[in-house]
């Protein structure tokens, strides 16, 4: 099931918020420009958001890339 964009917010907050973390230096400033988005505009913020989270690591992280790769498909 696609998750909504609430759900994908919510997740582009983890990664804003989570922003000490060196391997998301570029994803930060997607996600935070995602957060206003809606539609199609957030689906291909959440393709830049991903492209630059591959090194991010953890269960947090683990989430946050299957909502957002489930919500891009």
């Amino acid at each position: 099931m696609k998750p909504s964009e609430n759900e994908v917010r919510k997740c582009l907050r983890h990664v804003v918020n989570n922003s000490h973390e060196k391997s998301l230096n570029y994803a930060v400033n997607y996600a935070r420009a995602g957060l206003g988005m809606i539609g199609n505009s957030l689906r291909v913020q959440c393709l830049y958001v991903l492209n630059n989270m591959v090194y991010w690591r953890g269960d947090l992280a683990k989430e946050v890339r299957k909502t957002l790769k489930d919500f891009t498909k």
